[in-house]
Parts: structure tokens; C-alpha cells; sequence
């Protein structure tokens, strides 16, 4: 096959995709990769790192002036659209030559396609980031990282090359010239917070399996008396996690508990009945309501924390469990090689944000049994592809 034919063949699979395994798609993914990497030239590949954070300053700015929300109304309506109908549509006053500027980045990210100059047709990809939408939350809150990344360099030029270890004294301060731990900080800006208890709703990971789905609840979990506390949610954002384990397992027996921040309490609305809210900051004393649950579960918690502060949280889940508790840490789990980008990015997120880090199995394993705990099982849902996993966990005896 010559290059000709490639170059054919890889235009056909674009204009007509087959439907792939999650496997394949991953493997024709990297593939596509590698081979980008192949046949660019170094100054080729250093634009395409040092610009990359353009982007996603783009694709804020563009949900910020609801330019997807005028878009979908217009494609809703035709199929083509000039650059003036699109400001037509946006709220406020809006200056065209700014929107042109936005669309030249949208317009090579794929959200649009270009008909011809100053004409646009919206791609699936465009509705992903309407207002309604919660990937439109997760850019806010992640393109605001930005200035905690652009600062790591000088960061580690002043403080040494050292890995932070203390999620008051990190790059996240040093950033923001504040003495606030990044929660706490988040806490004075509504907009982020707002965006951040949204995205945290989010699935995590390639599949769409919840972490009771691939753990044996109705074996493990039994509680004695109607009476007993099953399950508390340590950090649990708004409840999302709750809300699907009683809609899975409506007639299981026993309390459920959401332990959270009073900032993000404050945010929830109202909860189905039999779940708890418990206003309560994890690295105080736990409240009664937790004490002698069936099991306490942590999902994207630990790896907010470096091990200094994430041991502290684990020592007041010991307090408050029974011998027979049990800890279900849900975590993406670091590879001991072979780390995909995002995961290396991920990791760089913790870093900057909370002086803390993405965890290896490895790395959990002796983290866990320093707080006073056994790892006795990792699960892992059939297929799954990414690295989120459940780890299972009792006192040490």
C-alpha cells in the first residue's frame, strides 16, 4: 500500500468510523499518535507542546460568551451559519473580530467546520460544552489551573527540585500568593466552586460502571439492624455517588451518611430519603453519625492529599470505625510504567493544586498499611481499560 492509499484509507475511517471495541479504539488512538510523533519535526512537536494550553484558554472564553449555547440554537435551525448570525445570537455586546479570533481555534479543534470564510456548520463535539452541559463546568475549573501550571517552573527554580509535600505550602500557594489551601480558596470563588461541584459529578474513567458494580454489596455490606450505619461517604460532593447506590440497591438495609464540606452542603439540593447529610470537615474529630459504620468510602479523596495530610483523614476513619468496618477507596490508579499522558497530567493537576499525587498500587499499598490498614483486595471492573480501581481495605490486626 503506498502513501496515496493511506492517506485514503485513514480519510475513510475519519468520514465513516466502524464500530470499535473499547481496545481498538484505544489502539487505533495511539496508533494515530505514534505516528504523528513519527512524522513530525522537532520544531513541529515543540509548537505543539508549548501551545497546547492556548486551547483550552479558548474553549473558555467561548463557554464563558455562551458561544455554544448560540451556536446549537442556530444549528437547531440550519445547517450553516455566517460568523454575523452567530453574533446575532450572543448575549451582550460582542465584537465579531473577537468571535473570528475564537472560531480560528474551534474551527481547527474540530468543534466547527469551516464552509468557507466566515461560514460554519457545528460538530457534535460544539453541543459538549453548552451551557447545560457538564464538560462546559469542567473547563472552567480546569483551565483555571493554568496559572498554578505556568508557575511550577519557577516554583521549583526558588524552592529546589523537590516534590511538595505539604498541601499548605505547595506551588498552589505560591501561585496565588495565598496562605489558603487550595479547598479553602475555592471556597471565596463561587464561579470555581460552582464549576468544581459540578464536574466532580462527572464519570470517572472509560466506562460506566459505579464502584458497586463491581464490588459483591449485598454479601459484603450486610448490616445487623435497619438501624446501622451501611455506608458513609467521606467527601462525597453533592451526593451523586449516594444517590445511585440507593437507586441500585433500594431495598438494602441501613443508614447511608454524606460527610462533606459545609461550603458544598450548602450547594446540595434536596436528597432522596434515607440519606444523611452531615455537615463536617474530615480532618476534625468524626461526628457520631459516623461512628460504627458497615464500611466508609473514599472516592477522589486521597489523591487530593500529599501522604502528611491524607494519613491525618485516615486516622479519624479509624476512629470512627468498628473492628469490622471496612475502607473502599476509590482511585485511578497509576501504572508502574508505561503512563498514559492524561495520567501524567492528572498527576501534575494534584501536584500543583494540593502538593499531593496520583498513587501506584504499590504506592497505596504501603501508604495504607503506614495508616494502620490491610489492603486485602484491588477490584476492577471486566473491560476496563483505564486505571480506576476499588480498593478494599480492613484494620490491621
Amino acid at each position: 500500500m503506498n502513501i496515496t492509499e493511506v492517506i485514503a484509507s485513514l480519510k475513510s475511517i475519519a468520514n465513516s468510523p466502524a464500530s470499535l471495541r473499547e481496545d481498538e479504539r484505544k489502539e487505533l488512538l495511539a496508533s494515530f499518535d505514534t505516528l504523528r510523533v513519527k512524522l513530525e519535526t522537532p520544531f513541529e512537536s515543540s509548537l505543539r507542546f508549548v501551545f497546547a494550553p492556548h486551547q483550552s484558554v479558548a474553549l473558555e472564553i467561548a463557554v464563558d460568551m455562551k458561544l455554544f449555547d448560540a451556536s446549537a440554537a442556530l444549528s437547531a435551525e440550519k445547517k450553516e451559519f455566517t460568523l454575523h448570525e452567530l453574533v446575532a445570537r450572543m448575549e451582550g455586546d460582542v465584537d465579531p473580530s473577537l468571535v473570528l479570533r475564537i472560531m480560528r481555534f474551534l474551527t481547527s479543534m474540530a468543534l466547527f467546520f469551516e464552509v468557507g470564510p466566515q461560514q460554519y456548520a457545528a460538530l457534535p463535539l460544539s453541543h459538549a460544552y453548552t451551557t447545560a452541559s457538564p464538560l462546559s463546568s469542567c473547563v472552567v475549573h480546569m483551565t483555571s489551573q493554568n496559572k498554578i501550571m505556568a508557575a511550577l517552573p519557577s516554583y521549583f527554580r526558588e524552592r529546589g527540585y523537590l516534590s511538595p509535600d505539604d498541601a499548605y505550602n505547595g506551588p498552589f500557594q505560591y501561585a496565588h500568593q495565598t496562605p489558603l489551601h487550595c479547598f479553602a480558596w475555592l471556597a471565596t470563588q463561587p464561579r470555581l466552586q460552582d464549576a468544581f461541584n459540578i464536574m466532580m459529578t462527572l464519570p470517572r474513567g472509560d466506562t460506566p460502571l459505579k464502584w458497586f458494580d463491581i464490588y459483591p454489596v449485598t454479601t459484603k455490606l450486610a448490616v445487623a439492624s435497619p438501624d446501622d450505619v451501611l455506608l458513609v461517604d467521606v467527601g462525597g460532593g453533592v451526593g451523586h455517588d449516594l444517590i445511585a447506590f440507593k437507586s441500585s440497591f433500594p431495598d438494602l438495609e441501613g443508614g447511608l451518611v454524606l460527610q462533606e464540606l459545609p461550603v458544598v452542603v450548602d450547594s446540595i439540593p434536596r436528597l432522596p430519603t434515607g440519606i444523611h447529610v452531615v455537615s463536617h470537615d474530615m480532618f476534625t474529630t468524626p461526628p457520631p453519625a459516623t461512628f460504627g459504620a458497615r464500611a466508609y468510602f473514599l472516592s477522589n479523596v486521597l489523591h487530593d492529599w500529599p501522604d502528611k495530610q491524607a494519613s491525618i483523614i485516615l486516622a479519624n476513619v479509624k476512629e470512627a470505625m468498628a473492628p469490622d468496618s471496612v475502607l473502599l477507596v476509590s482511585e485511578n490508579i497509576l501504572p508502574d510504567w508505561k503512563v498514559p499522558i492524561f495520567n501524567a497530567s492528572a498527576d501534575f493537576v494534584m501536584m500543583a493544586n494540593f502538593a499531593a499525587l496520583e498513587r501506584t498500587e504499590g504506592q497505596y499499598r504501603e501508604f495504607l498499611e503506614g495508616a494502620g490498614f490491610e489492603l486485602v483486595e484491588v477490584w476492577k471492573g471486566e473491560g476496563v481499560m483505564d486505571g480506576r480501581r476499588l480498593l478494599e481495605a480492613v484494620l490491621k490486626r
